[in-house]
């Protein structure tokens, strides 16, 4: 029973992550979540549909993001690193902690399947000033 109510608490954090992040009309579909050996991280398989000319919103993770876009093109900004363009069939890592930022900006929407490895009981995404 406990196990359960754990689950559950732990899902409402990821929930709560992705919705503080999302911005209107980016879709965010969990594909898969797996809690690793030591317990204390997670792997979430997502999928990410961000809407031509719309943008993810600054913000982190409490672990590193790397990801695949499947269609679309984009436009990520990581700090520290500058403005990068990205198109079908490229990948991204974006190391933990690091403030970023995606923009569609084709005329297509982006569809990305994105991996993070995070810190268990944290929000996947915090929204970044």
């Amino acid at each position: 029973m406990r196990a359960a109510a754990r689950a559950w608490g732990a899902l409402a954090v990821l929930a709560a992550g992705l919705a503080a992040a999302q911005q209107p009309g980016i879709q965010r579909e969990v594909l898969r979540r797996s809690v690793l050996e030591d317990g204390s991280r997670e792997v979430l398989l997502v999928k990410v549909v961000i809407p031509p000319g719309a943008a993810a919103g600054r913000h982190t993770h409490p672990g590193v993001e790397t990801g695949w876009l499947v269609e679309g093109e984009a436009e990520m900004e990581v700090e520290g690193e500058g403005a990068r363009r990205l198109s079908a069939g490229e990948s991204y890592l974006i190391p933990a902690g690091r403030i970023h930022d995606a923009r569609a900006t084709g005329t297509r929407p982006v569809t990305v399947i994105a991996t993070f490895v995070v810190e268990r009981g944290k929000p996947l995404a915090s929204p970044a000033p």
